[in-house]
């Protein structure tokens, strides 16, 4: 595959990748990419990640089945992040269940959760 000239190495080997749903434009996560996550993303046309803290690449959905479904990538300016327009199958992108993993706000000093949470992850990750 074509070296698209996305520069790794500047943050030792991951870049951060802004997950965006490609209809109501929310941000839905901010994931990790390493080479091989991104290639795996253009090649199957769904999402690919790596875990950090499990040190390996993981598909979006793989436990969950709430994949996602590449319909854009973008490159910032420093070739350095990428922002990913989705479509969201199966509503929810975050692992605790809600549909973005931005579901609390601050409310003078505390984060208030202003979200539906759409499924009980006790239910789903079985770990």
């Amino acid at each position: 595959m074509a070296d698209l000239g996305l520069d790794f190495a500047k943050s030792g080997g991951i870049i951060p990748v802004v997950i965006q749903d490609y209809f109501s434009k929310d941000v839905l996560m901010l994931g990790y990419m390493n080479s091989e996550a991104f290639y795996l993303t253009l090649e199957t046309g769904f999402v690919h990640y790596f875990s950090r803290s499990k040190n390996r690449i993981w598909k979006k959905g793989e436990t969950s089945s709430h994949v996602q479904e590449v319909k854009e990538i973008r490159l910032d300016c420093d070739n350095d992040t990428l922002l990913i327009k989705v479509i969201q199958r199966g509503d929810a992108a975050c692992h605790e269940g809600y549909r973005s993993c931005f579901f609390r706000k601050l409310e003078k000093d505390d984060w208030v959760v202003d979200s539906e949470r759409i499924f009980n992850p006790e239910d789903v990750y079985k770990e």
